[in-house]
């Protein structure tokens, strides 16, 4: 019996960056969300449908959900009123958060990011994938 030997094949220019795939839209989105927070550094990243809900998210499942919730009042631009302090939920997010609606098939959805210093990009970075997955 000869020895088996393994073959390490150089990979092709075209090879495929994401490690992780799957057919399921939600899925899918979760994998491209987990990445983008990941390299950026965030706290969490969420897609909220425009009533505060999630449709997907990256971090930990409570803030998700607290981004999610405050994304449709963050969207407005509610949290700069006047008397809304930093003691608030929402004056406490301001600094920390950034939002953006997506476009999909005609649909707003928002995706909103927590932490991490490299949030704009990451938030580009994001929205693109959102639009590629959901479309």
């Amino acid at each position: 019996m000869g020895t088996r030997r393994a073959t390490i094949r150089p990979m092709s220019l075209l090879a495929d960056r994401r490690r992780q795939r799957s057919d399921d839209p939600l899925v899918a989105l979760h994998y491209q969300l987990a990445n983008v927070r990941r390299e950026a550094e965030l706290e969490a990243i969420v897609v909220a449908d425009d009533s505060g809900v999630v449709v997907a998210g990256a971090g930990a499942w409570a803030m998700c959900e607290e981004l999610a919730a405050y994304a449709p009042i963050l969207a407005e631009g509610l949290w700069n009123e006047p008397g809304l302090g930093s003691d608030s939920p929402l004056g406490a997010l301001q600094a920390n958060v950034d939002i953006t609606a997506v476009d999909v098939r005609g649909h707003s959805v928002l995706l909103c990011a927590r932490g991490g210093w490299r949030r704009a990009l990451a938030m580009s970075k994001a929205a693109r994938g959102v639009e590629r997955i959901l479309k």
